[in-house]
């Protein structure tokens, strides 16, 4: 498991997630011949219908990209008076209709959820955020608080500050402004320094200086960090991500090394969170729910990829084992095949 994680040779070469949204490596792209009007009376039919078409929701659902799926919810609208995302929510039940309803959100409102849904309740469902926030761009981050602001009328890192604390808050606050250095030069002689900061802060001393560490990681640009986690393992014997494991605990430790993570392969990273949502006891709908919908156009065939070479098997087979029904007929689709 770890050894994906320790290697770093071809690292400054590899594409980054955080740089290409294309869309190329989604199983989900736009459908030839699209006509939104014609979906919507077919959804409608399914719907109201005596017992909903599960099936013809999942067809159209899955085969639609999302920008496709909001010109249906329009055209839903203008013909019944009715939002889709209500007679969803009022027709399915369960972890299907979570995955629906996540189809016809839009992106942005989608990761603004998922992050309004981590905070509310008795306790923070901090695995969220530290994946939310350790695998998105500056430009989905901005959009995921302009859609936090919209909804709430506060601003997500008010509402942040009220919820986490410690030196892990001030981690995540920073990632939730949204604004880590994107030039993609890369200058070797700071990479060095912030290596040797970096050693400093924690290796080398008693204690560790975790503002170091959070300055760096939570700001510096992806090819940046990069370069100087090649810097770091040569300054230390150690990878970055070994030191913060020793070095560190609790929740700061969990977002640093997703951080880190994240920074060498976020595909890799997702797929190892999708390996962990299906493991053991209980499947953890939500999460496989979540990474499935949101990275379906951006780079889910990637994340098919690393975790056909992380655990030895398919996606798709890890999903057609663990998850019954129409839930897991839907989630099929959108992994896009096998491998």
């Amino acid at each position: 498991m770890a050894s994906v994680w320790d290697e770093l040779d071809l690292l400054l070469d590899s594409p980054s997630s955080f740089t290409s949204s294309t869309g190329e490596r989604g199983t989900i792209k736009d459908k030839a011949g699209f006509n939104a009007g014609e979906d919507a009376v077919a959804l409608r039919k399914a719907i109201e219908g005596i017992g909903t078409t599960e099936k013809t929701l999942i067809d159209i659902l899955t085969h639609r990209s999302n920008s496709q799926r909001q010109l249906i919810c329009k055209a839903y609208q203008e013909a019944t008076g009715r939002a889709l995302i209500d007679d969803l929510e009022g027709d399915t039940h369960g972890d299907f209709e979570d995955l629906l309803v996540a189809l016809v959100t839009p992106p942005e409102l989608y990761d603004c959820q998922e992050v309004t849904r981590a905070m509310k309740g008795a306790g923070t469902t901090d695995s969220t955020l530290i994946e939310i926030f350790a695998s998105r761009s500056n430009k989905q981050i901005k959009a995921l608080s302009e859609a936090y602001l919209a909804e709430t009328e506060r601003k997500l890192t008010h509402d942040l500050k009220s919820e986490i604390s410690g030196q892990y808050a001030s981690a995540v606050l920073v990632l939730a402004e949204g604004t880590r250095e994107e030039n993609t030069t890369v200058d070797s002689a700071k990479a060095k320094e912030d290596a040797k900061t970096l050693y400093d802060a924690g290796e080398k001393k008693w204690g560790t200086d975790e503002s170091q560490f959070i300055n760096i990681l939570c700001r510096r640009s992806i090819p940046q960090l990069r370069r100087t986690l090649v810097e770091y393992k040569t300054i230390s014997g150690k990878t970055l991500q070994e030191s913060i494991e020793g070095e560190m605990s609790g929740l700061l430790e969990e977002l640093l090394v997703a951080i880190v993570k994240c920074v060498k392969n976020v595909p890799a990273y997702l797929a190892e969170r999708l390996f962990k949502s299906m493991k053991g006891g209980g499947t953890d709908e939500a999460t496989l729910n979540r990474i499935m919908v949101s990275r379906s156009e951006v780079d889910l065939l990637d994340i098919r990829a690393e975790f056909k070479k992380l655990f030895g098997y398919s996606l798709q087979s890890a999903i057609e084992s663990d998850v019954a029904g129409i839930h897991g007929e839907g989630l099929k689709i959108i992994c896009g095949g096998d491998d």
